[in-house]
């Protein structure tokens, strides 16, 4: 079966000088060990450091005034593997991934890295402003910046449960420059802490913590 270039560059809104890198993005290494050419792991690798450079740019000029520790734990947030699986599953190209051994051991850090091979193919083929173009259209970073109000949840759930009000501590460490979070959040008998580069997210991954102990009683 011939690997289907233009359906995928139809997708993912990029056509290739060099078809050859697009196909090698999908080239898994069990692949390749069985049929020859070459695997992504390379693409993956300079892929990954493609990302987090114009990630890093596009955070640095939307918010002037974020600290440095804020912005290294927002940019964990727009890179990690959860946000690239739900981009790639968004394009739609998980199921062009060429490899073997059966498509039901594929897993999540699979399917995530390639948006990174797709990310690097492009820069290879076309420079850094084609990858930014692709990043910026299809790496939903505002979106992955959307708040959750996990703490409103926990309100939600408490009035529910009796009105009890969450007791919320949070702690402060690290530089000045790069402050870390930690808070404790408590209320029915248990309690959850999280991290974060500012108190509100600290607070805001501890309440999603403790929501997720709360919904298991």
């Amino acid at each position: 079966m011939k690997f289907p270039i233009t359906e995928i560059e139809n997708k993912i809104g990029y056509s290739f000088k060099n078809k050859a890198l697009l196909e090698e993005a999908f080239t898994h290494s069990t692949y390749a060990n069985v049929h020859g050419g070459k695997d992504n792991e390379r693409l993956e690798y300079l892929g990954d450091a493609v990302l987090q450079l114009i990630v890093t740019e596009w955070q640095y000029l939307r918010d002037r005034s974020a600290q440095e520790g804020e912005l290294t734990y927002e940019r964990q947030k727009l890179v990690c593997e959860e946000a690239l699986d739900e981009a790639v599953q968004a394009l739609g190209i998980k199921d062009y991934l060429l490899m073997e051994g059966g498509r039901a051991n594929v897993g999540r850090k699979t399917v995530s890295s390639l948006f990174e091979t797709v990310v690097a193919a492009i820069y290879l083929d076309g420079g850094y402003e084609a990858a930014k173009t692709f990043i910026l259209n299809h790496g939903k970073l505002e979106e992955q910046l959307q708040p959750k109000n996990y703490k409103g949840e926990i309100q939600e759930l408490l009035q529910k449960r009796g009105g009890q009000v969450p007791n919320y501590s949070v702690k402060k460490s690290g530089k000045d420059n790069a402050p870390v979070f930690e808070a404790t959040v408590s209320a029915l008998g248990k309690s959850a802490t999280g991290k974060g580069g500012s108190k509100k997210e600290a607070e805001q991954a501890a309440a999603n913590a403790l929501l997720d102990k709360l919904s298991k009683r």
